[in-house]
């Protein structure tokens, strides 16, 4: 099987790290250092901040060091996770496929091709056969999920999916760059207009009542604009944690290529 490094440990790279991981390939997870995406109930996110995370009965570890990398990969239990440099975790690894799942929707990606034998960038902006070798649509729609083995992936474009009648007011965003704080987890119900968090002295509130489904990390330094905090007015908690069918239909996608690269099958 092949050796795999997913850059991203939110909600879509670790949905791509757990359908790998389960599909036998030895799977590295990567990140910056207290990385501040917000959906942490489905994703391997806080085992970087806590030494481990379970999504789907999927175990994710901390890898510490580049020391400890090679005996975690080669003893297959868990994901190892890791935020130490990009380039030194890339060399380290050597991987067979690189897969861009930082969703870094606002941003243009730097050109991958050649960092691996094979590349695969994820979200908006990429262009399969320049950025990436391929790419996998991640908007909403009758799309989501298709490989593009030429060409650009769509535009972000469009409003969040509607969730009884909330679409765009069930989320917080940063007003400033700042550390994050916050007492509250994951799963947690609040009323409208309850505090949530504190962010470099402004307090951030609920929008609408409900149920946690993003909370960034407490301790996370957040960008001016980032989603920190996400509400959901279904107030299920079945719905805030597991894998989530967007990016499940997008991990589909990375399978498929794979699958159907030449000396990529197994």
């Amino acid at each position: 099987m092949s050796t795999v490094l997913v850059l991203g440990s939110g909600d879509v790279g670790s949905a791509v790290a757990h359908a790998l991981y389960r599909a036998g390939h030895r799977v590295v997870l990567h990140d910056l250092p207290k990385p501040a995406h917000s959906r942490r109930g489905m994703a391997f996110v806080d085992a970087l901040y806590d030494g481990k995370a379970e999504l789907a009965g999927v175990l994710a570890k901390r890898a510490n060091d580049l020391s400890a990398l090679a005996s975690m990969i080669e003893c297959g239990r868990a994901v190892p996770a890791i935020d130490e440099a990009f380039r030194r975790v890339l060399d380290a690894v050597r991987a067979q496929i690189l897969v861009d799942a930082r969703m870094r929707k606002h941003r243009q990606p730097e050109p991958q091709r050649g960092l691996a034998p094979m590349t695969i960038g994820l979200g908006p902006n990429f262009v399969a056969g320049e950025t990436t070798d391929v790419a996998v649509e991640t908007a909403w729609g009758d799309d989501l999920g298709r490989v593009v083995w030429r060409g650009r992936t769509r535009n972000l474009e469009g409003e969040p999916q509607e969730i009884n009648g909330h679409a765009r007011d069930r989320y917080v965003y940063a007003p400033h760059a700042g550390v994050f704080s916050t007492n509250l987890c994951i799963g947690d119900f609040v009323d409208e207009d309850q505090h949530i968090a504190n962010l470099a002295g402004a307090s951030l509130r609920a929008p609408i009542a409900g149920v946690l489904r993003g909370l960034t990390h407490d301790g996370a330094y957040v960008s001016a604009r980032a989603k920190v905090i996400e509400v959901d007015p279904r107030a299920d908690l079945k719905l805030v944690t597991g894998l989530g069918t967007r990016p499940a239909r997008i991990a589909e996608g990375v399978l498929e290529i794979i699958r159907d690269t030449p000396g990529q099958r197994r």
